[in-house]
């Protein structure tokens, strides 16, 4: 991706969120496209940092954003069960773009900002509430973006997108 396209995309996340009075730190970093290297480069940065999964149902009408802690493992039969939508799979790369403005490896909160329709339906792991302060990526891999759970909450009531909490590890009665 070209340099001013990462550019276009960071941008637009830090203009919507100085237009909303939300103070926010960024720090620059190499790619990192998984969570192991991530946390390398994260262990300074004082925030609970996320993982951010997009899902679609076997329909292909309905997509999914999950945001879970980073060091948090995830049950995705819990979620399918709470749903009765039938078996989620990974959206592809189309979706992904289509539907939340980024590429693998880039995947955040910040790519509802592209969801003008607000198709994609939120779901945060209840830990999230336990934060200060909280960290994902502005649109691409090349940065972490910190900001107080507050604020994020607030963002989030902005975009419009549907969000709930739910208990990412265990099964979802």
């Amino acid at each position: 991706m070209a340099s001013t396209e990462l550019e276009e995309k960071r941008t637009k996340v830090y203009e919507l969120l100085s237009n909303l009075n939300i103070d926010y730190k960024v720090y620059e970093h190499p790619p990192l496209d998984t969570i192991e290297i991530a946390q390398e480069y994260w262990k300074d940065i004082d925030a609970m940092h996320c993982k951010n999964l997009f899902f679609r149902n076997h329909k292909g009408n309905k997509h999914y954003l999950v945001i879970i802690k980073d060091t948090t493992p995830f049950v995705l039969k819990g979620l399918e069960k709470k749903l009765k939508q039938g078996k989620l799979t990974f959206g592809s790369e189309k979706r992904l773009s289509t539907y939340m403005g980024v590429k693998p490896g880039s995947v955040s909160p910040f790519g509802l900002i592209n969801d003008g329709e607000h198709h994609v339906y939120v779901f945060m792991d209840e830990q999230l509430k336990t934060a200060e302060y909280i960290s994902f990526h502005p649109n691409d891999n090349t940065a972490s973006l910190v900001l107080k759970f507050s604020d994020f909450i607030k963002y989030l009531n902005y975009m419009g997108n549907k969000f709930e909490f739910i208990s990412p590890n265990a099964d979802i009665d």
